[in-house]
């Protein structure tokens, strides 16, 4: 009985596609191949906007950005979230195609076979690590304990090494595989591959998926797909019309401004002036249409009104050109005080702000007064405002 029904072992119940001399046509190179490409865009679209972000953030000297257009940094957060979380199922299909081929023997082999092995699975590991962080990051959940910005970046140049040894290793079977026709091969000629399926059917389903979620996650950017991007997590609802990050009480500064004794102390060269809140609402008053594009990638656009930063230094001393750091009330936090660059400050719509569409701004937003500048991430708009103080 045995002899004519031998038992299966582990392998082959748990491989029996890679052990199978034959390999369905919805697996085959042509598949890998394509959905590949579709892939690789994304994280290329990903990696690059994800270094814009870092630039800004963190910008090295030779590191230049500019304060026009104002969606720009929109725009480019906003298809750095998209291209990742297309990459999503993207991913899932490339493994599912490859499967087989994973446990091809040798396992090794060769150098050549080696480097190619072990570029496949710091390319897996990696990608699987960034795509998972950074879904989180858009939620707002760390379920660890690292930094997410500093590792989010690192593990970015990392898969790209990854990626660029496996495309120089795999580039010869690419091109053969993109030139090959596609075969039909008929259902039920073999009991190995799956009936049915074609590597177009494989590939379509890949597009249709990374189009859908897209379209689930798009709408915290675009606010024409607000209503049917399910799984936006920001939705554009929030004090005044804005989404909040981080709240006066987390920050631990609503006592400190709402006090009538607040001041805004600003810093030019060696003078230095005191505003209240009535001061700076006696200054000339500006008024600019601008995005709050945060680093999650939603962005919601608002009128912002108050005095142009570039007015506010004037109104203390003489302004060189120099860099200008805001300080917030708040003491502690990794964000609690940012460098506004030359040509953002010689931008007309840099604003201390004081209002948003057309009132007093809610103690969420920055009351009393807030950065609110263009083309820059929200995590650098800093809110309640302490003092401000020209860099020399």
């Amino acid at each position: 009985m045995n002899d004519e029904h031998p038992t299966s072992t582990t392998s082959e119940l748990l491989l029996p596609d890679a052990l199978s001399t034959q390999i369905s046509p919805a697996r085959s190179t042509a598949v890998a191949a394509r959905v590949g490409i579709l892939l690789g865009i994304a994280i290329t679209i990903c990696f690059l906007t994800g270094l814009i972000s870092h630039g800004i953030q963190r910008p090295p000297a030779w590191f230049w950005w500019p304060a026009h257009p104002v969606w720009l940094y929109r725009v480019t957060q906003g298809a750095h979230v998209i291209s990742g979380v297309i990459a999503i199922p993207l991913v899932i299909v490339k493994l599912w195609s490859v499967y087989p081929r994973l446990f091809a023997r040798p396992l090794l082999g060769n150098p050549l076979r080696m480097l190619e092995r072990g570029s496949i699975a710091v390319l897996v590991g990696s990608t699987i690590f960034q795509l998972v962080t950074g879904l989180f990051n858009t939620a707002q959940y760390y379920p660890w304990r690292f930094f997410f910005t500093t590792t989010h970046y690192a593990f970015a140049f990392i898969a790209a090494g990854a990626l660029a040894v496996h495309l120089a290793i795999k580039l010869p079977v690419v091109r053969d595989a993109l030139a090959r026709p596609e075969v039909t091969v008929p259902v039920g000629e073999s009991s190995t591959e799956v009936a049915g399926i074609s590597r177009r059917v494989v590939v379509g389903s890949a597009i249709a998926a990374a189009a859908v979620a897209a379209i689930a996650v798009a709408g915290q950017t675009v606010p024409l797909l607000r209503r049917v991007s399910v799984l936006a997590p920001r939705s554009g609802t929030g004090p005044q019309g804005v989404p909040v990050n981080r709240t006066a009480a987390q920050a631990g500064v609503t006592e400190a401004a709402r006090a009538p004794s607040y001041r805004l102390v600003v810093t030019v060269g060696e003078r230095t002036r005191e505003f209240s809140l009535a001061d700076l609402t006696a200054l000339p008053q500006t008024t600019a249409t601008l995005p709050i594009a945060c680093v999650e990638g939603w962005s919601v656009g608002a009128e912002w009104s108050g005095v142009a930063v570039r007015d506010l230094l004037d109104a203390v001393g003489t302004y060189r050109g120099e860099d200008v750091v805001f300080q917030s009330l708040e003491r502690g936090g990794l964000y609690n005080r940012s460098v506004l660059p030359q040509p953002h400050i010689e931008a007309a719509d840099s604003l201390v702000a004081l209002r948003i569409g057309g009132e007093e701004l809610d103690i969420e937003h920055g009351y009393p007064c807030r950065l609110i500048a263009p083309n820059r991430p929200g995590v650098l708009q800093t809110k309640w405002l302490s003092t401000v103080a020209v860099l020399r």
